[in-house]
């Protein structure tokens, strides 16, 4: 089955109003910019994004925020460390006011509940944050006289994933730290669309290197690698 679509904007025309998006990338390795930036355009609202990073170091999802798409925000890393820089960061503006809701998960958290929506796992036990606020309206349970508590799965309607290399029937390849949460996002979105910088034929990837199955993969579109100067600052 050919899974490739002829333009990144064709392949997020049908995202509606209040869809949940996983999103790809550790500031801006392995970010699927592009496929971002076709959802600014499209419009799509009340939007509830899943990544790593909601300011620092990734202004293709702050411009979702600033245009009025996102109304809840579920990642690691949401603010800058500067005082100064947070006070004009459109993103920490929007939840300070109440105008976009945020969950903020350690990364083992975090992608553990993406692993267990994938899976089909209703959620897992994990010792990280009990005796402290994160335990706040979750339940907690003893294991071998050790505290945990439950964390539910995630399970994005989107994602939006970047590799190095894809084919059209949508296995791919990521490129060193470019993987980070890439593969994980890809399995537990309902509908995965690939961003790749270079499209081959079936068979013409080398299958002891394919770090996403193409079982995982919905739609595939070919864009132009950009290049970028990275700062969380």
């Amino acid at each position: 089955m050919d899974k490739v679509y002829p333009s990144i904007d064709a392949a997020v025309a049908d995202i509606p109003d209040g869809a949940s998006i996983a999103v790809g990338g550790f500031f801006t390795a392995g970010s699927p910019v592009h496929l971002l930036q076709a959802l600014a355009r499209q419009g799509a609202k009340n939007l509830t994004v899943i990544c790593q990073s909601m300011g620092p170091g990734n202004e293709d999802v702050t411009t979702l925020v600033t245009q009025g798409q996102v109304k809840k925000a579920v990642c690691n890393y949401p603010f800058y460390r500067s005082a100064t820089r947070g006070a004009s960061s459109p993103f920490e503006k929007a939840v300070r006011s109440g105008q976009v809701e945020l969950e903020v998960y350690p990364m083992g958290t975090f992608i553990e509940k993406l692993r267990a929506g994938a899976a089909g796992l209703a959620g897992f036990y994990t010792p990280t944050g009990v005796g402290t606020v994160v335990e706040h309206g979750k339940e907690k349970r003893s294991f071998n006289d050790r505290d945990y508590l439950l964390e539910l799965a995630i399970n994005p309607d989107y994602a939006f994933v970047y590799a190095w290399r894809g084919d059209r029937v949508g296995n791919l390849t990521c490129r060193k730290t470019a993987r980070n949460y890439n593969p994980e996002m890809a399995a537990a979105g309902t509908i995965t669309i690939a961003a790749v910088e270079e499209l081959v034929e079936p068979g013409g990837l080398d299958p002891d290197k394919i770090h996403v199955p193409g079982i995982y993969v919905q739609r595939v579109v070919k864009v132009e690698r950009r290049n970028y100067i990275p700062s969380i600052e």
